[in-house]
């Protein structure tokens, strides 16, 4: 591992990136073994960023939303192979299995009926009535807002209680995560202020956001469904902090995650070998009716797509093909790596214009894994 490699890209994203506040960990074998922080939680450079920092890490949070669901499906004698209409009568499909579910093939990425992302019941009441967007079996597509209510519904059928307040009692407080979801009001003065990215030419012109741009296109349907919290603005305020969703609403720092994959890898002891195991495991790879470009799933997480060679067709998650992890919308970022005992988190302020990871993670991986 090049320490001055990590801190030399580091401080680029800084001086090169246009970063206004981040913080990396990097965890291996159960212990930290790079923590960086710097810059400002506000534009108006009042109040400093530093290890300790809170920061919405939009679809980060589905990692850990994911781990809750597979930890009640071991413990009630589930596994992803049973049906999703064993816990959920309702389901609009009673053939799926909950690998199909949290590997995006369900075909619910995008809800023909209106509800808000607030209202939970009537969000999944939609979903109980919907069509799915594609066939069972032949495609997926990430569910970039109805996933959280797709995992939090058999949570709080299994268990009884709603996924954010699991993942506070059985994950967050035994391992003493800061990583929120739902955040209560006594840590709201932590959080930084979120800004939105810019595109340039050649983003706006890539067959996602083509189709995102275009009106009534099932990826723009996708991304617009649940109503609400559409605008970066929109997430820096306490009613989203506080709501709790397991698809974009988390509010963590960069060390939580990195501990949190450390967990995921075994190298901290939460979940079970099953669960571990359910994490890592393939379940679809292909081209993605929504983000347009392939993708690589597990129960939950993504991994980097191959080519038939078995050659890795990006490096978001290093160079070992078993690791697994989930970006967030905007550049927040976090894997785990079982092979090398390693964990990656980085989280900041300054959102670029982009779904998938970009430049401040990827070289900080490539460094990471750098000799």
């Amino acid at each position: 591992m090049n320490i001055k490699a990590i801190e030399s890209e580091f401080n680029r994203n800084f001086t090169e990136r246009g970063e206004l506040g981040a913080s990396l960990s990097v965890w291996k074998d159960g212990e930290p073994v790079v923590e960086l922080s710097q810059g400002w939680c506000d534009k108006k450079q009042e109040r400093a960023w530093d290890a300790h920092t809170l920061v919405p890490i939009y679809s980060a949070t589905k990692g850990p939303a994911s781990a809750v669901l597979l930890m009640l499906l071991d413990e009630n004698g589930l596994t992803p192979e049973s049906r999703v209409s064993q816990v959920w009568e309702n389901f609009p499909n009673e053939q799926a299995t909950f690998a199909e579910l949290m590997s995006h093939q369900c075909g619910l990425a995008a809800l023909d009926g209106t509800a808000s992302v607030y209202d939970f019941d009537a969000v999944i009441e939609v979903i109980e009535n919907q069509s799915p967007n594609w066939e069972l079996g032949v495609a997926h597509g990430y569910h970039p807002r109805t996933f959280g209510f797709l995992l939090d519904k058999p949570v709080r059928m299994l268990a009884g209680k709603s996924l954010g307040e699991i993942w506070r009692e059985r994950v967050a407080d035994p391992l003493d995560l800061d990583l929120w979801i739902g955040l209560p009001e006594s840590e709201h003065h932590r959080v930084a202020t979120l800004y939105p990215g810019k595109a340039d030419k050649a983003e706006l012109e890539s067959g996602f956001y083509k189709e995102f741009n275009q009106l009534g296109s099932l990826v723009k349907r996708a991304f617009g469904s649940p109503k609400g919290l559409h605008g970066v603005h929109e997430m820096n305020t306490a009613k989203a902090w506080q709501a709790a969703l397991p698809a974009m609403g988390g509010v963590s720092t960069a060390d939580a995650l990195a501990k949190f994959y450390q967990a995921c890898i075994g190298n901290i002891e939460c979940f079970s070998d099953d669960v571990r195991g359910w994490m890592q495991e393939s379940q679809i790879m292909g081209e993605d009716l929504i983000l347009c470009t392939p993708t690589h799933f597990s129960c939950g997480f993504q991994k980097d797509p191959l080519h038939a060679d078995g050659r890795k067709m990006r490096r978001h998650y290093g160079p070992c093909e078993n690791a697994f992890g989930h970006p967030g919308a905007g550049g927040s970022h976090a894997f785990g790596d079982p092979q090398n005992g390693i964990s990656f988190a980085y989280t900041m302020n300054q959102m670029d214009l982009a779904v998938l990871p970009g430049a401040k993670s990827l070289n900080l991986i490539d460094a990471l894994y750098s000799l």
